[in-house]
């Protein structure tokens, strides 16, 4: 979904569970020295490409709820011997983490999942310093899902079941108050026909 061959070798060999649907690093062009936030960071994949392009003086936080996928994280990170990356409990409707922290929010087939998207968005804005960057990756809906797909756990976990709309889900980006709004990929998601992978960028 968009790594190449050299990033997933980068990566701590457990850290890669398959998941996502794009890489959201690779459009972040992160600099050396800049602090990057990561929104459900599993056993922190996306955490370990940008920990080395933020360099010694930058720092990666990754969120993640489960204590399971956390420990996973922390794991990864020492045996890679990622010193500047650490992992939090935290939802990502309410970060637990102070305003205007990060240059840069990233995250990769999380957003779906979350019941109210609205407060994700207000979230990133909130932790975003002005002029940080948003950099996602995420499932889309290109037409309203039958009830009962919508009631498949197995599409949840799918990254399907939980998206809204794309229409909507640009708007409310927009309606938060961010710019700069630009989509770089956008391919056929899970479920064809219904679903769409983007990958996309915005600006606070």
């Amino acid at each position: 979904m968009g790594y190449s061959q050299e990033e997933m070798d980068k990566a701590p060999s457990g850290s890669n569970l398959g998941l996502g649907c794009g890489n959201p690093v690779a459009i972040a062009s992160l600099k050396p020295g800049e602090v990057v936030v990561d929104l459900g960071s599993g056993a922190g994949f996306d955490a370990f490409l940008a920990s080395p392009r933020v360099g010694k003086k930058g720092k990666v936080i990754g969120i993640d709820m489960t204590d399971e996928m956390l420990e996973k994280a922390r794991e990864n990170a020492k045996k890679g011997g990622f010193t500047n990356a650490e992992f939090k409990q935290g939802d990502i409707e309410a970060l637990p983490l102070e305003d205007n922290l990060a240059d840069v929010v990233i995250s990769n087939c999380v957003i779906n999942l979350a019941p109210d998207k609205k407060n994700v968005f207000g979230e990133i804005y909130r932790v975003l310093k002005p002029g940080g960057r948003m950099m996602v990756s995420d499932t889309v809906l290109t037409k309203p899902l039958p009830e009962r797909i919508k009631k498949d756990e197995k599409m949840l976990s799918a990254c399907v079941s939980g998206a809204i709309m794309k229409d909507e889900y640009l708007k409310l980006i927009e309606q938060t108050g961010f710019k700069d709004m630009n989509i770089h990929k956008e391919i056929p998601g899970f479920l064809e026909g219904y679903s769409l992978s983007i990958t996309y960028s915005a600006v606070k």
